[in-house]
């Protein structure tokens, strides 16, 4: 009998102290990213392609598919780039550049 008492005071005591645990290897519900239009990687941003109205980067020709790191609005169009530095060369003078954004 005594030792059926150590017992449950031994197995009361474990739950007792399993309860007052953190578990942090919580798992939590994966975003929904369907909707997610800019991802950062780092200081890096990309763009879906479906914001912009270009299919090519009108300054490299790069097509805005293989990934868009940077925007500019003109004439109520938002171009995709490839690089600031590519939408930097366009804002030069967009009216030379704007028929290589292949306009969708």
């Amino acid at each position: 009998m005594k030792m059926i008492k150590h017992s449950f005071l031994i197995g009361s005591s474990l739950f007792l102290l399993a309860c007052g645990q953190n578990n942090e290897n919580k798992t939590t519900p994966n975003a929904d990213t369907s909707k997610v239009t800019m991802t950062e990687k780092s200081d890096e941003k990309t763009f879906a392609v479906t914001l912009v109205d270009n299919k090519k980067d009108p300054s490299c020709g790069m097509p805005v598919t293989a990934g868009i790191s940077d925007t500019a609005h003109y004439e109520n169009k938002v171009l995709g780039f490839c690089s600031t530095e590519c939408k930097n060369e366009f804002l030069k003078n967009p009216k030379a550049n704007i028929a290589a954004a292949e306009l969708k």
